[in-house]
């Protein structure tokens, strides 16, 4: 494994005769104070209160609960843009939370 920086790992490989390049995506738990690891885009972060992760965590929890739901009752072009809509509004609702 090559490190290139704090954040990237790299994997170097040789896939039919080539050599690959591929870089290891870490996952994080989006309650931890190690959040911004892998985000590219916001370059600082502030650390959350106890509440605040709880209140993060719990908006998460319920936005799945009716993402479930909504699996659960079938397929549709309604029940898809009500998907995407469940998930915007948790993105909205954290986005408030970690300002």
């Amino acid at each position: 494994m090559t490190e290139c920086s704090d954040y990237d790992r790299w994997v170097e490989m040789i896939i039919n005769g080539k050599q690959r390049r591929q870089k290891v995506v870490e996952t994080v738990d989006s309650a931890s104070d190690q959040r911004t690891v892998n985000n590219v885009m916001r370059h600082a972060y502030r650390v959350l209160s106890d509440a605040e992760k709880g209140q993060m965590q719990a908006i998460k929890d319920k936005g799945l609960e009716l993402h479930n739901l909504l699996e659960s009752i079938g397929a549709s072009r309604e029940l898809s843009i009500a998907k995407t809509k469940t998930e915007e509004t948790v993105m909205w609702a954290v986005k408030h939370i970690t300002r």
